[in-house]
């Protein structure tokens, strides 16, 4: 099994020249994937700080970059409308020459919605709100001139067993997970389960994770007996020190 590392860099306490200069690190150190996040205001910090929108960063980051895939981890489903979503990442996959991951989830986090005028709903009613938006994404892009430079990953993040596992049995390429180790395998056990149902096989399901607290040697072979494949280090602003990602791959590279 291939093993990836990838970053996400938050988009927040930053200028966007610290952020422009991270990703061109990340991409020269030979991360395999850069992710920002969909999110309005930070996550953490001062909640009125600096941050940057999410997908015209990402068509920044395509023209800027040249081999390193990029992507959100993840878009909000309830911010565009998803044949405009389609449209933005048919058009940033061909900007970047074929490197987009499309990243999506139901959204969460209420700040957001409330100061963007989005309606927030319940968790159920969003996650609901995906799973009718999935298959317009897939259809817009099949429906778009010029079409996608290749078939755009879909990465779906989250493990609820009732609703986004099953949405990531038929629709994803790669499946984010925010568990443990325990947890982790035990929802990918489930995944395997869907994928029979839903007539996939679930080895065409790559299994992402954020990288777990410790030394890469000693934490990083247990997931990946587990099955994951793509690990991800977060790293926040004004700075964006990628020491741990450079551990990562250092890791990675001795395998």
């Amino acid at each position: 099994m291939t093993i990836r590392i990838g970053i996400q860099l938050h988009p927040q306490h930053a200028d966007y020249r610290a952020l422009r200069e991270a990703v061109s690190t990340a991409e020269d150190l030979g991360a395999d994937i850069a992710f920002n996040w969909d999110h309005f205001f930070p996550l953490y910090g001062d909640p009125d700080g600096k941050h940057f929108e999410c997908w015209t960063m990402l068509g920044a980051w395509a023209e800027q970059t040249s081999r390193i895939e990029i992507g959100a981890l993840v878009t909000c489903n309830s911010y565009r409308n998803p044949e405009l979503l389609a449209d933005m990442a048919r058009t940033v996959d061909h900007i970047s020459g074929g490197r987009l991951v499309l990243g999506i989830g139901s959204g969460w986090k209420q700040k957001d919605y409330d100061e963007y005028g989005y309606d927030f709903g319940t968790a159920g009613s969003r996650l609901d709100d995906l799973a009718e938006s999935l298959p317009r994404i897939e259809a817009r892009l099949a429906k778009l001139n010029p079409q996608p430079t290749r078939p755009i990953p879909v990465l779906v993040g989250g493990g609820g067993v009732k609703k986004t596992l099953p949405l990531v049995a038929r629709h994803a390429t790669i499946w984010h997970s925010f568990g443990d180790l325990d947890e982790f395998t035990r929802k990918s056990a489930i995944l395997d389960g869907l994928c029979a149902d839903a007539g996939r096989d679930p080895g065409e399901i790559e299994r992402s994770v954020g990288v777990p607290d410790g030394d890469p040697a000693e934490v990083g072979p247990a997931f990946v007996d587990a099955g994951v494949g793509l690990f991800t280090v977060g790293v926040g602003g004004p700075d964006y020190d990628l020491t741990q990602l450079r551990s990562w791959l250092d890791w990675r590279n001795r395998l």
